[in-house]
C-alpha cells in the first residue's frame, strides 16, 4: 500500500486544481464502499455516518439496487419523455401508493423537485384558487434548506447560500420555523402554498415543536392553501417512519422527494400529489430530459419495494432510539444538545472545545465520517443498514474526540 502522504494529498491537490471550490471536503479520498463502510485510496476503512446526506439510506451498493441497475443497463437507459418506457408506470404507481397519492411527477435532483413543486403550487393557485395573475405567494420558514437554484436561494436565510446571487425571485414570505401564529399571520388571499421541511436537516436536524405540523395542516386546510412537505432528506425511512410527517399523522398536499429515492446509484426525485393538484400541468408546461428515465425508474422502483416491507423504517426507529440515548449521555461531556429522530441526529458541541469542522476531521482520523454545519453542530445520518455495534463504535469515537 502506498504511503498516505504520497497518495491522498496528491489526489486532493489534483481535485482542487481542476474543480471550482464550491465544497470544502474532508481530506478523505474514497475509492470503494459497501454497506455502511467506505475505503479510501490507501486502503483505510471508514464508517459512513453521513450516507450522502441521506441519499444512501440503504447503504452503499445494496444488492437489490445494484442488481436492478445492472439489469436495466443491459436493456435501456434513456428515452426522454418523448416516449413511454416499460419501467415508467411501475415506478410512478408504486411510489404513488407508498405516498398515498394519485399522481407522481419524476425529476432528477432534489432542487429540481422543489422547483417543480413551486411551479405546480403557483399554477394551482391561479387556475384553482383564483389568485390574480402574477400575485401568488408561498410561505417558507427561516433556517430552511430546499436547494441552491436562484429561485430557492431567494428565500434562504443562510447568507452563505444567498449573498451575491441576486436579483432574487419575489413571491416568498419567511416566518419563524415552529411558530404557528407567525404562519397564520403570513397567509393571505394570495398565498398558494406553505413549503416546509418537517425536520430541518441543513439547519442541524431541527425537529419542530409537538403539534406544529398538525397545526400547519389545519391552517392550510382552513385557508385553502397547499401544504408542501420537503421530505428530500427526512423521508424514505430516515426518521423511523416512511415520511417524517407520519410521526404526527400529517398528510401534506404535496410530497417533495429525492436523495434516497435513487438508492445511491442515480439521481432520482419526484413530486407526489393528488390529481386535483398535479393535474393542473399540461404537456409542454414542465419537463425534464432525464426525469423518469428507465435506469432511474428501475432503481427507484426497487427503493420503493424495499420501503414497502417496513424493515428499514423499523431499523431506523429501533437503532435510532439507541443512538439518541447514547448521544444524550454525552451531554455535559462536550455535547450541549442532541436533536433528531430515527437514525438522524444533530449534535451541538461545546464551541469552547472545537468547531464542527474540527470535530469531523478528528472523527475521520478515528475512522468515522460525519459532516459539520453551522459552527459547532455536526450531523449524523448513517445508512439504515448499519448494525448496533457499528453505531456504538461511532459514538465511542465521538466520545474520544470530545474528551
Amino acid at each position: 500500500m502506498v504511503d498516505d502522504m504520497l497518495r491522498t494529498p496528491d489526489a486532493i491537490r489534483e481535485a482542487e486544481r481542476w474543480t471550482a471550490h464550491n465544497y470544502h471536503p474532508l481530506p478523505v479520498v474514497v475509492a470503494a464502499a459497501n454497506g455502511a463502510w467506505v475505503t479510501d485510496i490507501d486502503g483505510r476503512r471508514y464508517l459512513d455516518c453521513l450516507a450522502g446526506y441521506s441519499a444512501l439510506n440503504f447503504g452503499h451498493r445494496h444488492p437489490a439496487l445494484i442488481s436492478a441497475a445492472h439489469a436495466q443497463l443491459d436493456r435501456l437507459t434513456l428515452t426522454s419523455r418523448a416516449f413511454v418506457h416499460d419501467q415508467f408506470a411501475d415506478f410512478c404507481r408504486e411510489l404513488a401508493l407508498l405516498a398515498g397519492k394519485e399522481l407522481v411527477l419524476p425529476m432528477n435532483t432534489g432542487a429540481e423537485a422543489v422547483e417543480t413543486a413551486i411551479k405546480v403550487a403557483r399554477k394551482w393557485g391561479y387556475q384553482v384558487k383564483g389568485v390574480p395573475a402574477g400575485q401568488a405567494t408561498i410561505v417558507v420558514a427561516d433556517g430552511n434548506f430546499h436547494g441552491r437554484t436562484t429561485t430557492i436561494v431567494s428565500f434562504s436565510t443562510d447568507a452563505q447560500a444567498r449573498d451575491d446571487f441576486g436579483p432574487y425571485t419575489p413571491g416568498f414570505r419567511i416566518v419563524a420555523y415552529g411558530d404557528l401564529a407567525a404562519l397564520a399571520e403570513a397567509i393571505d388571499e394570495t398565498t398558494v402554498a406553505v413549503l416546509l421541511e418537517p425536520i430541518q436537516g441543513e439547519q442541524g436536524v431541527v425537529v419542530p415543536p409537538a403539534g406544529y405540523l398538525p397545526g400547519v395542516r389545519r391552517l392550510c386546510t382552513e385557508r385553502d392553501v397547499l401544504f408542501v412537505a420537503d421530505e428530500i432528506q427526512s423521508g424514505l425511512g430516515r426518521t423511523g417512519e416512511t415520511f417524517a410527517c407520519d410521526h404526527e399523522g400529517v398528510r401534506p398536499d404535496m410530497y417533495v422527494l429525492g436523495k434516497a429515492l435513487g438508492g445511491g446509484i442515480v439521481p432520482v426525485s419526484a413530486v407526489a400529489a393528488d390529481r386535483a393538484v398535479l393535474g393542473v400541468l399540461r404537456p409542454g408546461e414542465h419537463g425534464s430530459t432525464f426525469g423518469g428515465n428507465p435506469l432511474a425508474c428501475a432503481v427507484g422502483t426497487q427503493v420503493v419495494r424495499l420501503l414497502a416491507t417496513g424493515e428499514y423504517q423499523r431499523r431506523s426507529a429501533e437503532l435510532g432510539a439507541g443512538l439518541h440515548e447514547s448521544l444524550r449521555a454525552l451531554i455535559g461531556q462536550g455535547l450541549v444538545a442532541v436533536r433528531g429522530r430515527g437514525l438522524w441526529a444533530g449534535i451541538d458541541i461545546d464551541p469552547a472545545l472545537m468547531t464542527g469542522r474540527q470535530a469531523c476531521e478528528r472523527l475521520a482520523a478515528r475512522g468515522v465520517l460525519a459532516k459539520d454545519t453551522h459552527g459547532s453542530t455536526i450531523r449524523l445520518a448513517p445508512p439504515l443498514v448499519i448494525e448496533a455495534d457499528e453505531l456504538s463504535y461511532a459514538v465511542d469515537q465521538l466520545a474520544a474526540v470530545l474528551n
